[in-house]
């Protein structure tokens, strides 16, 4: 169990525990921009931040904030949030990631028709994953049938597959670079629409857009934090994609809420 320090009339104090730091702010003593650190976090942080960001747990009694941030917190620091995030539910995870997959590659294997059907069910999976991995990163307690959860919303999902595919088609045809981008610009989209029930597709896309202007090159930067762990997993046959799927997923979740108020 993770030991908290807290800060108080400039005096730096603990160790104590996650269920201790929350009594402590139920009696008043911790107020919520009472600066806090455990290990895994990049710098302390105002005590309503680090719940925030995914480091600390919901104060228990209380439902899960939509966690949200500054947009810069570094990326270490959610991949940290993401590791404890996953704590007992890298069971869960793991399917949430490789249903989607394996369905997709079965559905592959039958020529034209069994293809057309793994393109037009991506968009109700992003949702449903998006949605497990934004609970899991907010401690909801998320469930494994929010995979699934997209297929209520399939016409708008499968409008935003369409949509993002085509948009990022059209900058790959003016140059690599400019398609790249697009990408990054647009990848926020099934988080969105998985955090908001009721917006379309267009307007999920432009609010992607608005979203990752300025940090674009702060995802690929944490995607690249996995590029040594992804060469890792080919010595392991593949089998280390089982736990970096899910590692990914959960901290691209962590860095959605950190900007999702921008």
């Amino acid at each position: 169990m993770s030991q908290w320090h807290y800060a108080e009339n400039g005096q730096q104090l603990g160790q104590v525990s996650e269920e201790e730091l929350h009594r402590l702010a139920a009696q008043g003593r911790i107020k919520p921009e009472t600066l806090v650190w455990t290990a895994g976090m990049a710098d302390w942080a105002p005590y309503k931040d680090a719940a925030a960001r995914g480091a600390l747990a919901p104060q228990p009694g209380q439902p899960a904030a939509a966690a949200t941030g500054s947009g810069n917190t570094p990326n270490r620091e959610l991949m940290a949030a993401a590791r404890k995030s996953l704590s007992g539910f890298w069971g869960p995870a793991i399917g949430v990631c490789i249903v989607p997959s394996a369905i997709s590659v079965v559905c592959s294997m039958i020529p034209v028709i069994g293809q057309i059907v793994a393109f037009v069910i991506t968009g109700a999976f992003s949702i449903g994953s998006a949605t497990y991995f934004i609970n899991l990163s907010r401690h909801n307690n998320p469930s494994f049938g929010m995979v699934f959860s997209g297929f209520k919303r399939f016409w708008p999902a499968l409008g935003a597959v369409i949509l993002t595919s085509v948009f990022v088609m059209l900058w790959f045809l003016l140059l690599v670079i400019p398609g790249i981008i697009a990408s990054y610009r647009y990848s926020m989209t099934f988080y969105i629409m998985a955090d908001n029930p009721t917006i379309g597709a267009m307007d999920a896309i432009r609010a992607s857009g608005r979203m990752m202007k300025g940090r674009k090159m702060k995802l690929f930067f944490l995607s690249l934090r996995f590029l040594g762990w992804g060469i890792l997993c080919v010595f392991t046959l593949g089998i280390g994609l089982l736990w970096l799927a899910p590692y990914m997923s959960t901290s691209i979740a962590h860095f959605y809420n950190d900007v999702k108020d921008r």
